[in-house]
C-alpha cells in the first residue's frame, strides 16, 4: 500500500470508511466488521474513519474494539457536531441538535477516547459546521485540544472555502472530509482550489457513489428495508434512470482495463491529486481487498479526458433537502 499525507500526517493512499459496518446501510454483522478494521492493517490499510454520529455511538466502540492492541499501528480519524448527552447507542431518535461551542468541543473529546480506548485521537473533524457558531470559536477549542495532547491534527467535514480559509487562519487544517466522486464533483469548483493552495489534504467519501457507481446493487429496492439509500434523491425514480446511464458507462471502461467498476472509480479520484485521500467504506473483508488494489492502477491523461468526456453528470441531489442545507457552508 503506498502512503499519502494529508498535510504533515502521512496515511495510507486509500483508507478504510467504517459508517457502514454500524448504521445506516441495513443489516450489519459486528463480527465481520471488526474482522474487516483488522484485515485492512494487513493490506496496509491504517487509516480508519468513523464519528460520534455513526450508530450513534457504537461505531467508535467497534473501532476501539477492532484496534485493541494494535493502536499505534493505526491512524485514527472521528468526528463531532451534534450533542450526545441523551443518546442512547444504535438510536439516533436521541441524538440532539448541532453545537459547534467550545464548551461542546471539549465534553465531545472525551467520550470519543473512551470509546476508541485511546489517549488521542489522530485526526479529530468538526462533522458538520454549526452554522449558529463562529467557526473561529469551534477551530479554537480544537486547536486547544492540540495543545493538551488530546488530538493530534483537526480537520472540517462539508465546509466551504470561505469558511476553510477562516478556519485555517485561527489554527492549520489538516484535512477537509467532502463527499467526492465520479458522481458528485461540485467540491472541484472551490474547495479543492482552497485545499490546494492552503496545504490542506482532502479526504474523498464515498468515492463509490454510495456502492452504487460499484454495481453492488441497481435499484433501491434491492436495499434492506432500513437502508438510508432507499430515500437518497439519487435512487428516486427519473433520477434512478439517468444514473444507470453513468453506472453502465463506469462498468464499460472498467471492463476494458480489467478492472472493477469500483476500483476504478477509486482510482479516477487517487488521479485527482496527491493530497487526496479516499476512505470508500465496507463492512465485508472481500470489498476491503478489491478497494484496496485500486491503488495499483494507474490512469492515463486519455483515461481521464475519457471519464470526464464520456461519464454523464449525475441526477439528483447528493442529500435530501435538509441535507443539503447542512454542506457547503
Amino acid at each position: 500500500m503506498q502512503k499519502r499525507s494529508l498535510g504533515d500526517l502521512q496515511v495510507s493512499a486509500i483508507g478504510l470508511g467504517c459508517m457502514g459496518i454500524s448504521a445506516f446501510y441495513g443489516s450489519t454483522d459486528r463480527e465481520e466488521g471488526i474482522a474487516t478494521v483488522r484485515r485492512a492493517l494487513d493490506l496496509g490499510v491504517n487509516f480508519l474513519d468513523t464519528a460520534q454520529l455513526y450508530g450513534p455511538l457504537t461505531n467508535e466502540s467497534l473501532v476501539g474494539e477492532a484496534i485493541r492492541g494494535r493502536r499505534e499501528e493505526y491512524v485514527i480519524a472521528t468526528k463531532f457536531n451534534y450533542r450526545m448527552d441523551d443518546a442512547v447507542p444504535g438510536d439516533m431518535s436521541t441524538v440532539g441538535r448541532q453545537d459547534g461551542s467550545a464548551e461542546h468541543v471539549r465534553s465531545s473529546v472525551h467520550g470519543s477516547l473512551q470509546r476508541l480506548g485511546t489517549d488521542h485521537i489522530d485526526l479529530y473533524y468538526q462533522h458538520r459546521v454549526d452554522p449558529n457558531v463562529p467557526v473561529e470559536e469551534t477551530v479554537g477549542a480544537l486547536g486547544e485540544l492540540v495543545s493538551e495532547g488530546k488530538v493530534r491534527y483537526i480537520g472540517l467535514s462539508e465546509a466551504s472555502a470561505e469558511t476553510i480559509r477562516r478556519a485555517h487562519a485561527v489554527h492549520p487544517i489538516t484535512a477537509v472530509q467532502s463527499e467526492y466522486s465520479l458522481w458528485s464533483r461540485d467540491v472541484e469548483a472551490k474547495v479543492l482550489p482552497a485545499c490546494h493552495e492552503l496545504g490542506i489534504g482532502f479526504v474523498p467519501y464515498s468515492p463509490l457513489g454510495r456502492g452504487f457507481l460499484a454495481g453492488r446493487f441497481t435499484s433501491p429496492d434491492e436495499l434492506d428495508a432500513k437502508d438510508w439509500r432507499r430515500q437518497n434523491p439519487r435512487f428516486q425514480e427519473a433520477n434512478l434512470e439517468a444514473n444507470q446511464r453513468l453506472a453502465a458507462k463506469v462498468k464499460e471502461i472498467a471492463s476494458e482495463k480489467d478492472v472493477t467498476p469500483a476500483q476504478l472509480a477509486i482510482a479516477w479520484v487517487l488521479a485527482r491529486g496527491e493530497n487526496l485521500v479516499p476512505i470508500p467504506g465496507t463492512k465485508r473483508r472481500t470489498y476491503l481487498e478489491q478497494n484496496a488494489a485500486a491503488v495499483d492502477i494507474e490512469l492515463t491523461a486519455d483515461d481521464m479526458a475519457r471519464i470526464d468526456s464520456e461519464l454523464p453528470a449525475a441526477a439528483g441531489e447528493r442529500y435530501d433537502e435538509a441535507g443539503m442545507r447542512s454542506v457547503d457552508r
